[in-house]
């Protein structure tokens, strides 16, 4: 076991009609189903927050979606709600192939939010994701899901950082591009030796 798909945040309120619906969120589907075929295991991401999360504008008095703020962690983008733990915008889309060998939820601490599969946004609190890899003897992960510019690209990053081969499939990926962040992730993911494919 070497190689794993790794799907990010396949969700409905990251699809249209969704809370937080990626442009074209939905047509990553039917390509990634069709590659988990391909790989030694397959791992799903899920953002799971609860109620009053700390990422959403309405937990903020004054503050809209897509503000800028200052948290103990750092910068934060506030979001819409979405994700909610148990609603069915938290579901994956009805047509993912939910047939993983592993689900990792995300972004389930109330007071920070959590973009890659590996570490929660202050860059040092653990998921686990690592130390699951590791003991299945998994070195390469090929990431597709959403959106590309935040959650797909961190997790990339912080797999490349670790010290795992990585690519991500574009094809399979869709971005929110919020003021150039879709181009900014992408160089930040190649800087890290990300193959953009």
């Amino acid at each position: 076991m070497t190689h794993a798909l790794l799907v990010i945040d396949v969700q409905n309120d990251f699809c249209p009609g969704g809370a937080l619906a990626v442009p074209g969120g939905d047509e990553v589907v039917a390509p990634i189903n069709a590659m988990m075929e391909d790989f030694d295991a397959v791992i799903l991401t899920q953002d799971w927050h609860p109620p009053g999360h700390s990422s959403f504008a309405s937990s903020h008095a004054g503050k809209a979606p897509y503000d800028l703020i200052e948290m103990p962690y750092g910068p934060q983008v506030l979001w819409p709600d979405h994700c909610v733990q148990g609603t069915g915008g938290a579901a994956f889309h009805s047509d993912l192939r939910t047939d993983a060998d592993l689900i990792l939820r995300k972004g389930f601490r109330a007071a920070i939010d959590s973009y890659s599969a590996f570490f929660e946004n202050d860059r040092t609190t653990p998921t686990g994701l690592e130390g699951y890899l590791r003991t299945r003897s998994i070195d390469r992960l090929t990431l597709a899901g959403l959106a590309t510019d935040f959650c797909v690209h961190f997790s990339a990053v912080d797999a490349a950082r670790l010290g795992f081969g990585v690519s991500v499939r574009m094809e399979a990926c869709r971005a929110i591009d919020l003021d150039g962040s879709l181009a900014a992730a992408e160089r930040a993911m190649r800087d890290a030796g990300v193959k953009l494919v």
